[in-house]
């Protein structure tokens, strides 16, 4: 990060003091605007602590966001700096070739995400049906991989672009036949709805999916050791819930912090922890993650966008995409 010495700093005194102190004043003035989603996540708890904004000497400003690609479009015009993403968002951006890059993984989705259906039995049952999901999310790339793997022409289904809060309206409603969606919403629509699959089945057939943090390449050029602190804040939540996942119960204060930052309730927050693997700091920038496969992700779930029409071409490489810069950075605080 640039310091900003001004005229008066001309002691040798002067310049020690503020090669030691400079980094975090300047810090201090930078206001760092992240866009997440209210989705159970460990880092919901240093977010309701102020974790971030102690580690990073940053005002921050949190905005709240129901999918992925508003988040994109708010990094694209300058609104915020980092924010939170599902993989089929990530890849959209990078294909139109947008100045970001995945920083974290923040874990690979299971039964986070599925379809839920009332009045369907089998998968053939789709047809006709109206069944909604937020488009470019990483629940319509699951519904359109299984919709490929059950051999059934998405044009037969009546497939409606809806967020989040809109499905749960809608379906309280009863004017949707299914949804594929993420907790806590899932969570809601699945009580008097069935599982037709998870993300969990649509990764072995071929599209999994996950999601991660992004940042403007603008502002991790400016502010790195920002970025770093963001990063080894979101490990640190990371270490303490695989230390003692059991103390994260219903009754934890981690659970009511959660709750109330996502709209889920204190009681679901253990089981809605489970619908993802949340990969360690240390992992993060090995070839499983950030140092290999998540490229291979992006440039598979492009390939697939592409084929929907969904974004005007691919890219030959995802890499400059995904930098495992921070986190290697990061972990060497021994977290």
């Amino acid at each position: 990060m640039t310091i900003n010495r001004r005229h008066l700093l001309t002691t040798t005194a002067a310049a020690v003091l503020a090669a030691t102190l400079g980094s975090y004043a300047h810090a201090a003035d930078v206001t760092l605007n992240i866009g997440y989603q209210p989705i159970v996540e460990p880092s919901r708890v240093p977010q309701a602590d102020g974790d971030y904004e102690k580690a990073t000497g940053a005002k921050i400003s949190w905005h709240k966001f129901d999918g992925g690609a508003d988040v994109v479009a708010a990094i694209a015009s300058g609104s915020i700096d980092i924010g939170y993403v599902g993989s089929s968002p990530l890849a959209a951006a990078a294909s139109r070739e947008l100045p970001i890059e995945a920083i974290y993984v923040v874990g690979n989705i299971s039964e986070a995400e599925a379809l839920a259906v009332k009045g369907i039995d089998k998968p053939e049952d789709l047809k006709g049906k109206k069944i909604a999901t937020p488009f470019v999310s990483t629940s319509h790339y699951s519904l359109l991989t299984a919709l490929k793997h059950w051999n059934i022409d998405p044009k037969t289904v009546q497939i409606l672009n809806l967020r989040p809060p809109e499905i749960a309206a809608a379906w309280e409603r009863g004017d949707l036949d299914g949804a594929y969606v993420w907790d806590p919403v899932l969570s809601q629509i699945k009580k008097n709805g069935k599982i037709l699959a998870t993300s969990g089945d649509v990764a072995k057939w071929g599209g999994p999916t996950f999601d991660a943090w992004i940042v403007s390449k603008k502002f991790a050029d400016a502010h790195p050791d920002v970025v770093t602190s963001f990063v080894q804040v979101t490990g640190k939540a990371y270490a303490s819930y695989h230390a003692d996942p059991a103390s994260w119960n219903a009754s934890s204060p981690q659970a009511a912090k959660i709750a109330k930052l996502t709209g889920a309730k204190p009681e679901e927050v253990p089981e809605l922890l489970k619908g993802y693997y949340f990969p360690t700091l240390k992992e993060q920038a090995s070839a499983q993650f950030l140092g290999g496969d998540t490229v291979k992700a992006i440039a598979q779930t492009s390939a697939f966008l592409l084929e929907q029409g969904k974004v005007p071409a691919v890219l030959k490489d995802y890499a400059p995409y995904v930098n495992a810069k921070f986190v290697t950075d990061a972990a060497k605080t021994g977290l």
